[in-house]
Parts: C-alpha cells; structure tokens; sequence
C-alpha cells in the first residue's frame, strides 16, 4: 500500500465531494456487506461518527478469495478513490484499490444485521459499543464530559479531586461499599466481639465514597468556586431502570453564594451542556431521535428554550392536592415527592423545567441551611420532563451553632474536621450534585441508566 495519512470515517465523510478524486486511506470496522457478481458494497465504520463510509469493490479488480474474510465484525485497512456516489445516503464513497484485512469475524459474532433488544446488548456489553446505539450514546457522553469540564473552566472552577476512599458518609445514608484488607475469614475482633477496625490498613472503617461534596466544601472554602467531577459508589439495593451502584457525579460548591445563586448556576450549567449536545452530536441524536424516542430533540429544545419556575415545595404540594390528579404516592406536606409528582408539575401544570425549593427539613440532608420558619431549609431540586429530578442542592448551614445542634440531633460523629469550615471564617455556600448517568440518559432518550455508561455495575453485576 501507498504511504497516505490515514482519515477518520467523519473526516472522509465531513470533507465531502469536494476531495473528490484523491486517493484516501480509511480504517475500520465492516457493519454489512452486499452485491452481486459484479460489485460488493462494504459499510465501513470506525467508531468517528454514526455514519457508515461505502467502499465499493469491483470484482474485475477483487476476487472471492481477496474478499472472503470481509464479514460483518471483521476489521479492514483500504485505499482507494474518493469518488461522488451515484446512490442515495451518502455524497462519497471510495472506490477501493488496496485492501488489507486485520481481523476476521466468525458466523458466531453476535451482532449480526439484525435488531437485537436493549437487554441482549446488555449481556454483551464488551462488544455493544461497536453497535450504532451505543456508538452514538457514548459520543455523546464524551461531549457532555468536555463540555462540563469547558463550563466550569469557564466560569473560573477549579476541577478539584476528593476520595474516593473515605471514612465519611455524606449522605448518611449507610449504603457504602466497605474497604478492607482484614482478613474476611478470621477477622480480629476487640475484647467486647466486634470487629477490631484498628487492625485494618486505615486503621478505621473506610468505604468507597458517596459524594465528594463535604470535602469539595473544603476546597470551596479555599479556593472559592470548585467542582468535583468523579466515580461515586452507593451500595443501595435498587434493582431498578434508575439506579446504578457506581456511577459519576458533577458536584460544584461555590463560597459566597446563597441559594439564588445556586439556582441561577445550576440552570445555566445545564442550559450549557444540552445546548453543547445539540450543536455537537446532531448526528448521533437525530439517530436516537429517530430510532428510540421522536420526541428526543423537541424535548431537549424544551428544556433549552424555557426559563425555569422557581417553585417553594409548599406550593407545590397544594398544586398536587388541588390537581385533582390520582397519583400512585399519596401527596401531604413533609413527604418526599416521588418522581410522578415531581414530573406532573414539570409536563401537565407548568410545562417548564422547574426548580423546587425550601423542603421539610425532615427530609433533606443535615448541611441544608434552616430557613427562618425553623421547618425548612434552603434545598434545591431540578426538575425535568420524563425524569424528573435531576439535580440536587442547596446552601450549606454556615453557622457553626445551628450546624452543630442539626449533627447532635442525627448523631452524627467525626466531623470536627467539617465543622472547622464553619469555625474558622465561616461564609455563606452552596453547591449542588449532578448524577452524570442521568444527565446521560436524559440527552439521549434512553430507557434504562445501564445503557449509558460502557459497563454497568448493580446488584448482582459485577461483569468485565
């Protein structure tokens, strides 16, 4: 073969017929083969686009022995031509002089030109990134990626890493994996029976992390305006199309904002990251548009297009009580609203993305910030058509007294370090999470949160 520069799929694709004529080198993976005694069609991808590069062969040129290992699945090198095409789909196509087969794929290679169920590609997650769905679901993921990391630089954040190990739960909520080099079948145990933590490698019982946002508090309190961005591990039992047990999270706390502030942020971040999406990945969302969900890219435009309703939780449930709504949850004041409730004031009521604030302290994490009316605390949640929550935050409890009373009164132990932010040189923060899965989900149109991030981990999976 020739020594060209070898050119992406969307390269070959995007420069179009006006490199007609030069001589390409292309890579790939062969998604279907056909023709007859005269020509073979090959659909060549590389993982670069959605769109499938035709390579034409002329067996005038290429005999059935030069071409038998060209099966779907297999991988090829080509050089050829790059010639207008005369058939409908693509504007070029090239028209190959040079072929080199990589890797062939056997008959057993599972995915074979055919529709094959979301739950099939599940079993087969080390191969499903090659199929169209979730080639384009993982592009798009990529782009959300960069493009939170380019808002908050953007903004002046600094990308601030907290642990992944951790002898902290932030939540409180108890669901953490445990780290340990204990011994599991002949742990030491203390004079009272209980497990001797002081002969494990930290000394202390540790667990994968939650969140990052009490240590992220810290870096705030120092730095200013911070984001985490990373793996989070919760080992909830929830078998459900929501739920996953590791998964990443976007959490930014900002030092002098308050909960306007917090809102404000968190409305344009999103705004931004949709809107990215949007400009970025057309291709790959009209694909899933077009094949999973018709009403993907109007959604998407719905959220962008819209200001968001700022909504106390108190009005809220009264809209809920008077909506005359049967919903599956019962709806009264102080209950933690279920995703019905909070996506019936998202799509029927309002239809706007709404923000609801100022939540029953009961039902919301210590670190809130009490309001005046001593019941309820300076939450945040973002609500979205289809999905509802997904962002959660709120301003943090500065004050060193009402933060200590709240911790005394859940019992919480171990955070002389947390409540140094609040002794020394205290301010008003705050900051809100992001479960990226769910952002995910929610630009793609997908069903299920495992079909978002290339391996997913939940109860009773653990698979590559």
């Amino acid at each position: 073969m020739e020594d060209i520069r070898r050119k992406t799929v969307k390269t070959v694709l995007t420069e179009g017929a006006s490199h007609a004529g030069e001589i390409v080198d292309v890579k790939g993976w062969v998604r279907t083969r056909r023709g007859n005694k005269n020509v073979q069609f090959v659909a060549l991808n590389d993982g670069s686009t959605i769109n499938n590069l035709q390579i034409v062969f002329d067996l005038s040129k290429f005999s059935d022995d030069d071409l038998k290992a060209i099966t779907t699945g297999s991988s090829i090198h080509v050089q050829g031509e790059l010639v207008a095409s005369q058939g409908a789909g693509q504007s070029v196509e090239v028209q190959a002089r040079e072929l080199e087969v990589y890797g062939t794929a056997p008959g057993d290679y599972p995915l074979q030109k055919k529709g094959h169920t979301l739950e099939f590609l599940r079993e087969k997650a080390h191969l499903r990134p090659r199929t169209n769905t979730f080639g384009a679901v993982l592009r798009i993921r990529h782009a959300l990626a960069y493009a939170i990391h380019k808002f908050f630089n953007d903004k002046g954040f600094y990308y601030f890493h907290t642990p992944l190990i951790t002898a902290s739960d932030c939540e409180g909520a108890g669901a953490q994996f445990q780290v340990t080099t204990l011994p599991l079948n002949d742990l030491p145990k203390d004079e009272a029976g209980n497990i001797d933590y002081s002969q494990d490698f930290f000394g202390k019982l540790a667990s994968l992390t939650v969140s990052g946002q009490l240590e992220g508090e810290l870096g705030a309190t120092a730095l200013g305006l911070i984001y985490t961005f990373g793996p989070t591990f919760r080992a909830e039992n929830s078998n459900t199309p929501r739920h996953l047990s590791e998964f990443w999270m976007i959490e930014p706390e900002m030092a002098f904002y308050e909960i306007a502030d917090n809102m404000d942020l968190a409305e344009e971040f999103i705004k931004y990251c949709i809107t990215y999406a949007l400009e970025h990945c057309a291709d790959d969302i009209k694909f899933l548009n077009d094949h999973f969900d018709k009403e993907l890219i109007d959604r998407l435009k719905f959220v962008v297009e819209n200001d968001f309703v700022r909504l106390p939780y108190t009005e809220g449930v009264k809209i809920l009580e008077e909506s005359g709504k049967k919903f599956e949850f019962p709806v009264y004041w102080g209950v933690d609203l279920a995703s019905e409730h909070e996506r019936y004031l998202v799509e029927e009521h309002f239809k706007k993305p709404v923000i609801l604030t100022d939540y029953p302290k009961e039902i919301k994490a210590f670190y809130m910030k009490l309001n005046d009316d001593g019941k309820t605390v300076r939450a945040m949640d973002v609500l979205f058509p289809k999905i509802g929550e997904i962002i959660g935050g709120s301003q943090r409890e500065e004050n060193y007294e009402k933060l200590q009373k709240r911790i005394e009164e859940l019992g919480l132990t171990g955070m002389d370090w947390y409540m140094d932010t609040r002794k020394y040189g205290t301010v008003p923060h705050s900051g809100f999470g992001l479960g990226f899965e769910r952002l995910v989900l929610f630009v793609t149109g997908m069903q299920n949160i495992r079909d978002v991030i290339p391996f997913p981990r939940y109860p009773k999976n653990c698979e590559f």
